[in-house]
This record gives structure tokens, sequence and C-alpha cells, in this order.
């Protein structure tokens, strides 16, 4: 027989301590799977979106929460800014671009946002079908917006007052017609519903019973501009200028995004630890168990050695052992990891937030394997050496 079917074999002859540390290690290292996919994916889908995007101009309030709305469309805006005091900072000499966001309506919970085509640009969006928009009441639909809500091409839609998934009263007396569905990109646009920024506009003025005069552009407003620097020299700049000399707030996404993953990186740290410890307590249940073992199988241990068995050989079977404990449950943990993380996408996407997916293999993964087999080999060495040092003529009058 070989170690791998004697090892089996005991293994098989014990289901109940053997199925305990396979858990054990199976939750460790599930854990850190879920860790490892879940912020990796959101640090690249974070950066991803707000690649390009220097500053964000926005009402004063948190300069967090600006970057949230405006950028990744996950808070509510900080409130609205005057059109005039926007146009002052886009034609300001530090700034090479200014995309405006206009906000506050949703059809069915999904955002419906007015900028320019430009927004799509810098994301790099095509339509997949129809067109983009051309006058205001257009409206284009990202891919999960599109797939959710089953809107097509020539559809019509009535815009609901608030980005919550409640909503508010609809806006039926100005409908959009869809001209235009995005193909996926992976960015925040998939989540979104795109319009003229004088859509948003037409909207809220018929709902404020402005509609018929004409609306002075000193009374209409925007969500937020989203800028790129003309110049290394505009950080130094423009900020200072836009918080002292208007009503508006800018807000740096590199700077902010980078405080919030300091906060969740704190959370990651802790169940990573946790998870560390999982894996350390079934290292020692290995131990335990194979340490009893050794005393259950001394005298099997010597009818081997009689029968030819080396001493390397024994010690090698206790090793093996332990390391195909550990991998054993490494290999299930990182499929549990996967399968967690990709529940963990589902609620997001139900949630309409940023997507996650558990079918994305990172080959730092494979480490895991690593400390999982390091952690066996921990385990097993002392019962290995007790193995290696039986003294078979003892064991065997001992019976």
């Amino acid at each position: 027989m070989n170690l791998a079917s004697v090892s089996l074999a005991y293994l098989r002859s014990r289901p109940l301590s053997t199925a305990l540390v396979i858990v054990l290690l199976a939750l460790g290292i599930g854990t850190i799977t879920l860790v490892m996919l879940v912020t990796a994916q959101l640090e690249d889908r974070m950066q991803r979106d707000a690649r390009g995007i220097d500053l964000v101009v926005g009402a004063k309030g948190s300069p967090l929460q600006i970057i949230l709305s405006a950028i990744y469309q996950l808070d509510v805006p900080t409130g609205n800014i005057p059109l005039t005091q926007a146009r002052e900072i886009a034609q300001h000499r530090a700034v090479k671009q200014a995309i405006p966001l206009a906000m506050g309506d949703s059809v069915r919970g999904w955002r419906i946002v007015g900028t320019r085509h430009d927004y799509l640009a810098h994301y790099g969006a095509q339509p997949a079908a129809g067109r983009l928009w051309e006058k205001p009441m257009e409206a284009v639909l990202g891919a999960e917006v599109a797939a959710a809500t089953g809107l097509t091409v020539g559809a019509t839609f009535a815009g609901a007052h608030g980005i919550s998934d409640a909503g508010g009263a609809e806006h039926g007396e100005t409908p959009y017609v869809v001209v235009g569905v995005l193909a996926r990109n992976g960015s925040v646009v998939d989540r979104l519903v795109l319009t003229a920024v004088e859509s948003v506009w037409a909207v809220h003025e018929e709902h404020h019973g402005a509609a018929g005069h004409e609306v002075d552009d000193s009374e209409r407003e925007l969500t937020a501009l989203l800028v790129r620097y003309a110049s290394p020299l505009a950080a130094a700049i423009l900020p200072r200028y836009v918080n002292a000399n208007s009503q508006m707030q800018a807000a740096s996404p590199a700077w902010e995004t980078a405080r919030l993953f300091s906060i969740v990186g704190v959370a990651t740290d802790v169940l990573r630890a946790f998870a560390l410890v999982l894996v350390l307590s079934a290292g020692l249940s290995v131990f335990v168990a194979l340490y009893h073992a050794l005393e259950e199988r001394r005298y099997d241990l010597a009818i081997m050695r009689t029968l030819g068995a080396s001493r390397g050989r024994v010690m090698t079977l206790m090793l093996f052992e332990a390391v195909l404990l550990a991998l054993a449950g490494a290999a299930i943990g990182i499929a549990a990891g996967h399968l967690a993380a990709e529940a963990v996408g589902h609620a997001l996407r139900a949630a309409r937030q940023v997507e996650i997916t558990g079918w994305l293999f990172l080959p730092e993964v494979l480490w895991l394997f690593a400390l999982a087999a390091g952690v066996g080999v921990l385990a097993g060495a002392l019962p290995a050496w007790r193995a290696y040092r039986t003294d078979i003529a003892r064991t065997l009058a001992q019976g």
C-alpha cells in the first residue's frame, strides 16, 4: 500500500475528528479568501471609477459624502450648487475639464443623472443599442439598469423624486424616452440612467410650476462638478480657491478614498486576524488528533516497521496525513470563500451597489494552500518525530 491509501484509510476510520479539523481549516481559509476577493474588487472598481478625476466640487458638507455620491453613486448628495458659481469654477485657468452632474430623481431605484457626453467618454462607455441623447428628455440606460428594468430603446418612463429605492412622487407629466442602452464596461455608468442636464432642470421646473416662463440661469443648480486639473500646480490652487471664494466645497477623490480604505482596512484586518486564529486552531486540532492517533497506532506502526517500512517512511506517513488534512481544508475553504463572495455580490447587486463576483481568480489565493500546508507540517512535526523514534521491540512486547 502507498502513503496515500494508508493515510486515507486511517482518516476515513475516524470521520468525526477528520471532519472537525477540515471544517476549522475551511472556515479560516474561507474567511481569508472572502476578504481577499471583496477587498481586491472594491479597490479595483473604486480606483477605476475615480481614475482621471482630480477634484469633485459639491455643496458644503462631508467631503467623503461628496465623493461617494458624485463619483461612486453610493450616497446622497450634500445638496446643490449654483449654476453660476459652477460655471465660474469650470472656466478657471486651473481647470482642464469640468463635467457637470445634476441628480435628484430615480427610476425604480436606479439613479437618473443629468450630464454631458463627456461623462460617457471619460468612462469609455459606448451604446450597445440605439444612440446617445441629443435633446432634453432623451435618456440612455446603463447595462445593469436595462437588465433590471426591462426597458429597451423606444420605451418611455417617468422619473420619481428622490434617489432611494422607495422613491417619491413620479414626474408623470415629463416622461423620458429611452434612445440607447450602453454596453457593460464595469464602471459606475452601468448602474445609471443618463440624460442631459437640461432634462433634470425641465423635470423639476415643471414639478415646481415654473414651466411656461423662462427660468434664469441664476436660479438653476447642479449637484456636482467632476474636475480635471490643467496642471500639477492646480492641486495647490483650486481647492483653496473653491473653499474660500464660493458656497461650494472641494473634495479630493485620492485623499478621501485613501481615508475610506484606511477605515475599511481596520475591519478587514480584524477579519484576517480572526481567520488566522481559526487556521491556527485547526492546526492545533491536527496536532492533537495526530498525537493521540500515534498512541493508538504505535503497534500498527511497529508492525509496518517489521514488514520493511523504514523510519523515514513512517515519519513521512504522519506528515503526509497532516498535510493531506490541511490541503483538504484549504481546498474546501477556498471554494467556500468564492461562493460567499458570489453571495455578497448578489446582495450588493440587489441593493444596486458596487458589483462583486465570486468567479474571479486571484493568484494570491494559491498562497493559502502554502499556508495550510505549512500549518499541517508544523502540526504533524512532533507526532512524526515520535513515530520516527518508535522502539519496535518494546512496542511489540507491550502489545
